[in-house]
């Protein structure tokens, strides 16, 4: 797959969902990209995603408002709703959005649903390049159970891969460097939709531009992890991830799971940063408009576990709200090299209350993440070829970049409750 190309490494960037629910403007978009080329483009971040219902001029947060009319051109093909987003008035689209980020250095994404509108297929609209009516290809009865936006799209049918063959010609149009596909991935409810992820995948590499593929929602069956690999960029092993305890201690099992399968261009991912300002405009996640309820260990936990694992890392807050400490979990140099470079991620220790990740990198430098998953300090004396780093002469704490303390054999921190100690050793 040529589009598999497009990751080498685990994409960095920012997402509107988890601030502006299906609600966030233009306007939005470009301040929160002003923002990530001044202060986050220098460290790697670079991608700028809209969220879902971009079509819908009326969206105010992230309840879906069920069977409104969507902005659509003539070939069933949803557009930028211009109220919204005015550069895209007068049939441009997301070019002039797009051609802005880039023109800041940055990439552009978007979400779509999987599938075709219903308001297309109720209307037996044309598809570009084929004789097909949206009805022709339409799978009525595989519908999202929670958005009534779309129909799915019978792969059998004559017609299906035309249809997803002119949104991706659209897109590359646009400019677009990552689509998001919603209702595709897996879920709870309901398996993975194969037969499309086939379609779109060769859809990215017929319109002839680079894009990441990214699948939601999640978990995602590990099953599947050669399909996976082989159609897609990034894919959710989980269902929306946000600001509470639980959903971070579930996720180190979700990461054992997949442990081994990230690779260039393949990357099972834990979803959105719920970090800094978010729910502005969204009440998923059983909040309103507030910071993270994350506490400071538990946000160094989640970046350090997401780093190690190589998952994206895609922030959820407004970026222009960011405080000091927020920046600093996002702009840690080493931090991010170990995402960027490591290899061979690990759980190599798992006690009721002590979980320890490793990698290395091709430099030799070797890591090791060990998190306090139980609710009181924890006083630590590991023996290094416990976690299989023996030989191990000098190391450093990479969030407080203090000396690691070891003797003989042995490394001796304290680590607060849902708190983590990153380190890399030489």
């Amino acid at each position: 797959m040529t589009h598999k190309l497009a990751a080498p490494t685990p994409p960095l960037g920012w997402n509107s969902w988890d601030c502006y629910g299906a609600a966030v403007t233009e306007e939005e978009i470009r301040g929160n990209a002003e923002y990530m080329a001044e202060h986050l483009k220098d460290f790697g971040w670079s991608y700028i995603t809209v969220d879902i219902q971009w079509y819908e001029p009326h969206a105010n947060s992230s309840q879906y408002r069920p069977f409104v009319p969507l902005v659509m051109d003539e070939y069933s093909r949803l557009m930028p709703a211009a109220n919204r987003f005015p550069s895209a008035a007068g049939g441009r689209g997301f070019k002039p959005l797009a051609d802005y980020v880039h023109s800041l250095g940055l990439h552009f994404g978007i979400h779509i649903m999987r599938g075709i509108p219903r308001q297309a297929v109720h209307a037996a609209a044309p598809i570009l390049g084929t004789t097909a009516t949206a009805r022709d290809i339409a799978h009525t009865n595989s519908i999202c159970p929670w958005n009534t936006d779309m129909y799915g799209v019978d792969a059998s049918k004559e017609g299906a891969q035309a249809y997803y063959d002119s949104l991706f010609e659209l897109y590359a149009q646009w400019g677009v460097d990552l689509v998001k596909v919603d209702d595709i991935a897996a879920s709870r409810l309901y398996d993975t939709h194969q037969p499309e992820i086939a379609l779109i995948s060769k859809a990215i590499e017929r319109c002839g531009r680079p894009m990441v593929l990214s699948l939601s929602p999640g978990p995602a069956p590990v099953e599947y992890a050669e399909f996976f690999t082989g159609h897609a960029n990034m894919w959710r092993v989980t269902d929306d991830f946000w600001d509470q305890w639980p959903l971070l201690l579930d996720m180190f099992g979700r990461c054992r799971k997949w442990q081994g399968v990230p690779q260039a261009g393949s990357w099972p991912d834990c979803d959105m940063l719920p970090l800094g300002h978010i729910g502005i405009r969204s009440v998923d996640g059983g909040g309103a408009d507030r910071w993270t309820r994350f506490t400071r260990d538990e946000q160094l936990t989640m970046m350090s576990l997401w780093s190690i694992f190589r998952s994206p890392l895609i922030i959820g807050g407004e970026l222009r709200d960011n405080d000091d400490w927020t920046l600093s979990l996002l702009t840690n140099r080493e931090v991010l090299r170990m995402h960027r470079e490591s290899r061979g991620a690990k759980e190599a220790l798992c006690t009721d209350e002590l979980i320890v990740w490793t990698a290395e990198h091709t430099d030799g430098t070797r890591y090791a993440a060990l998190f306090n998953v139980g609710g009181h300090p924890l006083e630590l004396d590991l023996a290094l070829d416990e976690i299989g780093l023996s030989g191990t002469a000098a190391g450093t704490e990479l969030w407080s970049g203090t000396p690691a303390e070891l003797n003989a054999g042995s490394l001796q921190t304290t680590i607060p409750p849902h708190g983590v100690r990153l380190y890399s050793f030489l």
